[in-house]
């Protein structure tokens, strides 16, 4: 039930509103890849824009037409070094692609076994598809990392219980919480620090008056 009131002649009105959550019969992406764009920043690839160019890449390497971005991070929060202030250099990001269908024979060969090797020989990976992220986005091959979901491994939504209205229930709020007896921390807030300074205030005292030369 909301409540609401008028500014103006301070009229209220209430209104009971039911709202229906339906959960998503797909859930999430299965299979998810991920990729560095060595040549971005992650500023560059947040807006609305850059994402849809680099999704329509990753379409075309997938060959899936339900591809969609999951995750967006900085190299930088994978330990990366900061880049010289040089014009040109960029931190990189990790983009996390997901789609319901399987990867393309593509990425596959990209992170086999074979192209790890490669990678660790200096050499370029195997990729026999054509890279439509040229020439937009720098794709660094060699960290590409492929995840597949297992299925019912989603977290499962709230179940209904204490703390939600039941369809044609009224809202009871909760009680008051009791009231917490708060004399005895006050009171040593307050005592101890007068009981500190009165000491002090005698300690000086005597030192002043009775501790002089003479005296």
């Amino acid at each position: 039930q909301v409540l609401a009131y008028s500014r103006a002649t301070y009229e209220t009105v209430a209104q009971r509103v039911i709202v229906t959550v339906v959960p998503s019969a797909a859930g999430p992406p299965r299979y998810q890849g991920e990729f560095l764009v060595a040549n971005r920043d992650v500023e560059e690839l947040l807006p609305l824009p850059a994402r849809r160019l680099f999704s329509e890449a990753a379409r075309g390497v997938w060959e899936r037409g339900d591809l969609g971005i999951v995750n967006v991070t900085s190299a930088l929060h994978r330990g990366a070094r900061v880049p010289l202030p040089i014009e040109g250099r960029r931190e990189g990001v990790y983009v996390t692609v997901g789609s319901h269908g399987p990867f393309s024979q593509c990425l596959v060969a990209a992170a086999s076994p074979q192209s790890r090797l490669r990678c660790r020989l200096g050499q370029q990976p195997v990729a026999g598809c054509y890279d439509t992220f040229a020439p937009r986005f720098s794709i660094a091959w060699c960290n590409l990392s492929l995840l597949e979901v297992p299925v019912g491994s989603a977290a499962p939504g709230p179940a209904p219980g204490s703390g939600v209205l039941e369809e044609g229930g009224d809202f009871a709020p909760p009680s008051a919480a009791p009231a917490a007896d708060l004399l005895a921390g006050s009171l040593l807030t307050l005592l101890l620090p007068l009981l500190l300074a009165a000491l002090l205030c005698l300690l000086l005292g005597h030192l002043m008056c009775c501790r002089r030369e003479g005296v």
